[in-house]
C-alpha cells in the first residue's frame, strides 16, 4: 500500500495577500483556482492551499521552495500533515457529544465512525476524533 499524501499544503510565514497567494498557486501549479481553496488563518501567519485535483503534493512542495516569489516572501511550504482529529467551533451551548458523534458520523453529509469527543463548552467547540484520518476530509 503506498503512503498517502495530503492534498493539502501549509504556507507559513504568510507574506500577502490571499489573492497574491492564489495567483501565485497557478502559476507554481499550472492549475486554475477553481482547483484548490485557500484558507488563510491570521492568528498564526500561515495559509492552507487544499487541491481538489490530484496532484503530486510532495513535488508542488519541492516547486515551491525553489520559485523565485516565494522565497522573496520569505513563505515556506509543506504538506499538511494528514490527522484523525479536527476542531469544532461555534457549537450551540449545551450540545452533547453524543449529537457532536451523529453529527460527524452522518452518512449524508459524508461523516466516518467517530472514536472520541471531547466537549470544551467555555469555548463552544470540541476536538472530534476518527478511527480513521479518511473520515475527516
Amino acid at each position: 500500500e503506498s503512503a498517502e499524501t495530503s492534498p493539502s499544503v501549509v504556507f507559513e510565514n504568510m507574506g500577502c495577500s490571499p489573492e497574491y497567494l492564489s495567483i501565485l498557486l497557478e502559476n507554481i501549479s499550472g492549475l486554475s483556482d477553481d482547483d484548490f481553496t485557500v484558507e488563510v488563518i491570521p492568528e498564526i501567519n500561515v495559509a492552507v492551499a487544499t487541491f481538489k485535483k490530484s496532484i503530486d503534493s510532495e513535488e508542488f512542495v519541492k516547486k515551491c521552495s525553489q520559485n523565485k516569489r516565494v522565497r522573496e516572501l520569505k513563505m515556506t511550504a509543506r504538506l499538511l500533515e494528514l490527522t484523525q482529529s479536527i476542531k469544532a467551533e461555534n457549537l450551540p451551548a449545551n450540545i452533547s457529544t453524543d449529537y457532536i458523534t451523529v453529527y460527524f458520523e452522518s452518512v449524508r453529509s459524508g461523516g466516518k465512525p467517530v472514536s472520541d469527543v471531547q466537549l470544551f463548552p467555555e469555548e463552544n467547540s470540541a476536538i472530534v476524533t476518527f478511527y480513521d484520518h479518511k473520515g475527516n476530509a
